[in-house]
């Protein structure tokens, strides 16, 4: 029997680790009785894509992104509605895709993963003709991952920090949306398509998404006053956030978005500027990936980051109290919040 072929495609400085020992923990721990691999270093921004591309067009069995969601994304979208597999060493600051499939972030257990060979077929997204595979959005969601992608930090304390910082600040946009069930019209915060369920660090925009069933979550965030600030960044971290007041959610296959004027979107976390109108559709599995075979999407397993944030805002209103003017509230809660994120 023939060794199957896979091409490792590796972004030197994407996350915040180095990928220096990634090549020999990959010939160390690949099953090498079973395959054949080669090892190809990205240059420049889209160069992972032109890799990717010719992996597909040459039919090589798999080929996996070491990187962050950016690489991910790059690699994933030369390999849809092919033959070619996509496997994830996850190596970036968010790593979204990675943990929705419950994907571990350590090189050596990722690779066990690719020995495995098992292969399944998920959905993806399209916005405005660029592909994602975790979450797409507009408003707040990508003025947040401008500033994210601008910070020089990354990591979940940046996120929450950009989030409590930046959202009191940030107007509301009207957007007049039609959904496969009809036309509707929000005054909205954000608006987030997701066809999984988390954008990454574990910061969970559409708890219930899965990729398998041709639908996206949409998930419509209404504007807030400082007061709720806090409890929705929490939200995001402990799965609860469609429970939220603020929060409207719907499923949909097809959806059409016209604003009042161009703006940001972002596409997987990376922003860019488009027009007024977007539409975002879903792909229904049209993406081959390699995933444990003894793991189902996202299985919402607890873990330290969503204890601390329970933990710490269970006893938000004691906080609450002991604090008269909203302004001085808002500084403090953000305070300790980065404060018992940092002791993690």
């Amino acid at each position: 029997m023939s060794k199957k072929k896979i091409v490792f495609i590796i972004n030197p400085i994407s996350g915040t680790h180095s990928k220096d020992k990634i090549p020999a923990l990959i010939e160390s721990g690949l099953d090498l009785e079973r395959f054949d691999y080669e090892i190809r270093f990205t240059e420049y921004a889209g160069h992972a894509t032109e890799i990717a591309h010719d992996c597909a067009k040459h039919g090589i069995d798999s080929c996996v992104a070491v990187g962050g969601d950016g690489t991910v994304n790059e690699v994933a979208r030369a390999l849809t509605h092919s033959q070619t597999a996509l496997g994830i060493i996850p190596c970036g600051s968010g790593n979204g895709l990675a943990r929705h499939l419950c994907i571990p972030v350590d090189v050596k257990k990722a690779i066990k993963i690719i020995n495995a060979d098992n292969v399944e077929t998920f959905d993806y997204g399209v916005i405005n003709d660029l592909p994602f595979f975790c979450t797409c959005g507009m408003g707040f969601d990508a003025f947040i991952s401008l500033k994210f992608a601008e910070s020089g930090k990354r990591g979940p304390i940046t996120y929450v920090e950009n989030v409590l910082k930046e959202g009191l600040k940030y107007k509301p946009e009207t957007y007049e949306v039609v959904a496969d069930d009809g036309a509707h019209r929000y005054k909205a915060f954000l608006i987030a398509c997701a066809n999984a369920s988390q954008y990454g660090n574990n910061a969970y925009i559409a708890p219930g998404a899965t990729m398998k069933d041709g639908e996206m979550d949409v998930i419509i965030m209404e504007p807030f006053d400082t007061f709720e600030a806090p409890q929705i960044a929490a939200d995001l971290f402990m799965k609860t956030l469609t429970s939220h007041s603020k929060i409207k959610t719907f499923r949909t296959k097809h959806l059409h978005i016209h604003r009042k004027e161009p703006g940001a979107i972002h596409y997987d976390g990376d922003p860019i500027m488009t027009d007024a109108d977007i539409d975002v559709h879903i792909e229904h599995e049209g993406i081959r990936i390699l995933t444990d075979p003894d793991m189902i999407e996202d299985p919402g397993q607890p873990n330290f980051l969503l204890n601390a944030f329970s933990d710490f805002f269970n006893n938000i209103n004691n906080v609450r109290e002991d604090i008269e003017k909203r302004g001085h509230r808002i500084q403090i809660i953000s305070k300790l919040m980065l404060r018992r994120l940092t002791k993690l």
